[in-house]
């Protein structure tokens, strides 16, 4: 819908310049699309806009009946790299909206153990996506912080422009932990797990890396893992949300140290003994099984201690996990029972009925 009215304005919009074109010069022309180039990104940032709040509404129809759903709005650290180092917010912290969904049932008297998930997507943002996964959660008595990190969507181009991937993003991503630690008496700050998939892998595995005594335990679905790799098999495209102005600036060609920076599968000597299990799967068309076999030897070269399953050709390919089929909701399980060897929730989830009693309470 969002790509059929943007079309329909530019039909409109150039039906308009039509009859003038053969008076005006190539400069103005380039002027007239470079202006309807700025418009049309800014229509799209407005109908992200639409779509976010359409969606947070399902959020409340979608978990409503099990927990608390509450966006708060909280900062990270200030952005990497200034466009305007004099301006007078230059160095300000970034501010962002993040989740916060407690289960309806919690024990004001009582602590739970908290989960952090970032979401995926280059520029992406906390959707629905997640319900049978935050109610499996939620079943289980954990507490969920889920940041809407710099760089998501649904927040506008200033927000989007702000992304740093496998940088600051992952001290936003802490700073929601953080703050839900300081805010939330019912958290137990001795029971936090990390999991996400893909760029939310990633993030999970900068976070123990970098932070090594705030979690308990992590789980990295197919993360993201090699960004010099990835600049080879992915499009032109894709590179381009990287080297951006407003981004890196650069390509890997140009600076790849920069790109190894803020790749897992290069950052795997500082992992210590937070519990890790890793997985991916062969026909995973978005996070190639070379990255995240490339994140498995490095982990194994710097003998760390770690779990990780390579899976071979599950249907589903990227989200092979993430499903709601007979095999992702086993494979889920795994997950579960993984994450609650260290963060003990109220009532782990054992086998598939369970987790499909969280999803419709029978």
């Amino acid at each position: 819908m969002k790509k059929i009215l943007i079309l329909v304005f530019l039909f409109l919009f150039m039906g308009s310049i039509l009859p003038k074109i053969h008076a005006q010069s190539t400069e103005e022309l380039h002027e007239q699309i470079q202006s309807l180039n700025e418009q049309i990104e800014d229509m799209e940032h407005t109908f992200n806009k639409l779509e976010k709040n359409i969606d947070d509404l399902l959020w409340f129809q979608r978990v409503g009946d099990v927990a608390f759903v509450d966006k708060v709005y909280i900062y990270g650290p200030p952005k990497w790299k200034e466009e305007t180092p004099n301006a007078q917010d230059a160095g300000n912290p970034v501010k962002f909206w993040t989740y916060v969904i407690i289960p309806k049932n919690v024990d004001p008297d009582k602590k739970y153990p908290l989960m952090v998930l970032p979401h995926g997507g280059v520029h992406s943002d906390f959707s629905t996506y997640y319900t049978h996964i935050i109610r499996e959660l939620v079943a289980q008595g954990y507490i969920i912080v889920a940041a809407e990190y710099r760089g998501s969507t649904g927040y506008g181009k200033g927000h989007y422009k702000k992304i740093d991937y496998g940088g600051l993003e992952v001290e936003d991503v802490k700073a929601s932990r953080d703050y839900m630690i300081e805010n939330y008496d019912i958290i137990d700050k001795n029971r936090v797990g990390i999991m996400g998939w893909s760029h939310g892998g990633l993030i999970a595995l900068m976070n123990i890396f970098d932070h090594p005594n705030d979690y308990q335990v992590a789980f990295a679905g197919v993360p993201v893992s090699n960004l010099i790799a990835r600049m080879g098999y992915k499009t032109q495209e894709y590179r381009d949300l990287y080297s951006a102005d407003y981004h890196i600036g650069e390509t890997a060609y140009e600076n790849v140290n920069e790109y190894r920076r803020r790749s897992p599968a290069w950052n795997a000597h500082k992992m210590k003994d937070t519990p890790l299990l890793i997985h991916t799967n062969t026909t995973d068309a978005d996070v190639n099984v070379l990255e995240v076999e490339h994140l498995i030897k490095s982990l194994k070269a710097e003998n760390k201690k770690f779990e990780y399953e390579i899976y071979q050709a599950v249907p589903g390919g990227h989200s092979f996990d993430r499903m709601d089929t007979k095999i992702a909701n086993e494979i889920r399980v795994k997950i579960y029972k993984f994450l609650a060897k260290e963060l003990n929730p109220p009532n782990p989830i054992r086998d598939v009925k369970a987790l499909k009693k969280a999803a419709y309470r029978f």
